[in-house]
């Protein structure tokens, strides 16, 4: 049936083609990329369009959390999202669709970001330092989670990579990526403010952080630890009290002084299974919640990302974060006569934090239409992220200790007193810790070089890295090499 009303329809066309050569100049009803950026306005669409893509990054954080040894895959049964369960066993192979989603929707929003940059001068306006500035961060951004996923990658510089030039680029080293990285964030910090009038808009402390966090990624201790400071010495930022602590990550206090970046999701527009990174809602919380849940406060989900045992113990007597990190449902349930069923891999353990919560509009489908947002990077992060470059660098161990402190302080805990490697690992430890469902464990894991010894299946020359999608390599025409142990 499909071929047959095919045939009409060219046929159809084909007889109006010959009545007439008209058609020669019929203008496209569609704008030309070559013909935009005429106004503001243009920039601005642009601009917005190459965000869009950072709510994609829910499957990053994810999966980030599932590679770890922080939690176990979960769901319905072992073959409930297949590309999840292999990932968490370090099976994964080049065939998994969700390692290539992760590729294609970062390379989307990179195209979007080199779009803006392509035609950076053709249009003079007052703000347009500020667009640039923006569209940096968000390139650098998407370049930095395909860097630290894939290592090598194909390197675009102001300009798209258009369908069919797959078969002239090369993948650029790592130390590449990372330069412009570095480039595109430190111009950013250089020309945007601390402050923006549009909650989600990138800031100079998001680009002073981002940055940090690179030069952590590469082992320079030093240049890490330099923006850092600056940004916790001179930006507006603060930890959150204990008091205030708890209420964190619920849904009125996004955005809030302890939130150095945040991903924004909204529940106004309904989605579908066939769209992830259409998706304006964050998806992955409704993937993180209770199985057929039925009780106050949370919303149903699909029990992934399941917390383990290990990393409920590695919470120290009386850390308050314990209580809104981790959910222990049969606690609850016992508390409040919520029922609920269990999945595969149950532990009894939920990610607290990224989990559905009722009073959202529940538009369809309401698994995927959560508007719980992410905070890429806090504020906490940053003051562990300047502990490290401290005391991995030589730097000062005092400063380490002080800010390390301020954490651990924060979350009712006595103040460490060590120095050296004993401070290292107080830092890693804190680090798993604050930052436990957040996405971070498994790079840091990779990063410092302790993965093998923690992750279960983990193999030393291999998994540092995730492999190319394969159909990735075949539309490069067989010229990229897949990454090594694949």
């Amino acid at each position: 049936m499909k071929n047959i009303k095919l045939n009409i329809i060219l046929l159809m066309a084909l007889i109006a083609w010959s009545c007439s050569d008209d058609f020669v100049d019929v203008a496209s009803q569609d704008t030309n990329s070559e013909d935009f950026f005429n106004s503001e306005k243009d920039y601005q669409d642009a601009l917005v369009a190459a965000y869009d893509y950072l709510q994609a990054t829910a499957r990053n954080v994810q999966l980030g959390e599932i590679a770890s040894d922080n939690t176990l895959c979960g769901g319905e049964s072992a073959t409930d999202v297949i590309g999840f369960q292999e990932i968490d066993d370090m099976i994964h192979t080049p065939i998994n669709a969700n390692l290539r989603e992760i590729w294609t929707w970062m390379y989307t929003g990179v195209n979007r970001a080199n779009y803006i940059m392509e035609f950076q001068d053709k249009y003079d306006f007052p703000s347009k330092t500020s667009v640039i500035a923006q569209t940096r961060f968000l390139r650098a951004y998407y370049y930095f989670e395909l860097v630290k996923w894939f290592g090598d990658v194909p390197l675009a510089i102001d300009k798209r990579i258009q369908f069919g030039e797959q078969f002239d680029i090369d993948r650029a080293p790592a130390s590449d990526v990372y330069a412009l990285i570095e480039q595109d964030l430190i111009f950013a910090a250089g020309n945007l403010p601390y402050t923006q009038s549009q909650t989600g808009r990138v800031t100079k402390g998001a680009a002073q952080a981002l940055l940090g966090k690179a030069y952590l990624y590469q082992n320079k201790f030093s240049e890490a630890a330099t923006v850092l400071e600056d940004l916790i010495n001179n930006g507006p930022h603060r930890l959150l009290s204990s008091e205030e602590a708890p209420l964190m990550f619920e849904n009125e206090y996004e955005n809030n002084i302890e939130s150095v970046f945040e991903i924004q999701y909204s529940d106004v527009d309904g989605g579908s299974y066939d769209c992830f990174q259409c998706l304006e809602g964050n998806y992955a919380v409704g993937f993180n919640g209770v199985r057929s849940y039925d009780g106050p406060l949370y919303d149903f989900g699909y029990s992934f990302n399941v917390p383990t045992q290990e990393v409920v113990d590695a919470f120290e007597e009386g850390d308050i974060r314990l209580g809104y990190s981790i959910l222990d449902i049969e606690s609850w349930a016992e508390e409040t006569g919520a029922t609920y069923a269990t999945g595969y891999e149950h532990t009894g353990y939920f990610n607290l934090k990224y989990i559905a919560r009722k009073g959202d509009l529940n538009q369809p489908d309401a698994a995927l239409t959560n508007p719980n947002n992410y905070r890429s990077i806090r504020f906490a992060d940053v003051l562990l992220m300047a502990a490290e470059a401290l005391n991995r660098g030589s730097i000062s161990d005092t400063r380490a200790a002080e800010y390390l402190n301020m954490v651990r302080t924060r979350a009712t805990l006595a103040p460490v007193n060590v120095s050296g490697s004993n401070l290292t690992n107080a830092i890693y430890k804190e680090r798993r810790v604050e930052l436990v469902g957040e996405g971070h464990r498994f790079f840091d894991l990779v990063r410092t070089g302790r993965a093998a010894q923690e992750i279960d299946g983990f193999v030393s020359g291999k998994h540092e890295l995730f492999p190319i999608p394969v159909e990735e390599i075949e539309l490069s025409g067989g010229r990229w090499n897949q990454n090594p142990g694949y």
